[in-house]
């Protein structure tokens, strides 16, 4: 069985966004994007 430091960044999210209460947002490039939360929260900034 693989070591979760052996998947890749890209692998990790994509198992992520398919959780439930996982909220995924995307800035496109060179597009601002604002989050708002209402905690508790927690957030993840992966720029790829």
């Amino acid at each position: 069985m693989k070591k979760l430091s052996e998947y890749s960044t890209r692998e990790l999210v994509e198992e992520l966004e398919k959780r439930e209460g996982v909220d995924k947002k995307i800035a496109e490039p060179y597009k601002d994007c604002e989050v708002s939360v209402n905690g508790p929260a927690v957030i993840l900034i992966v720029t790829d």
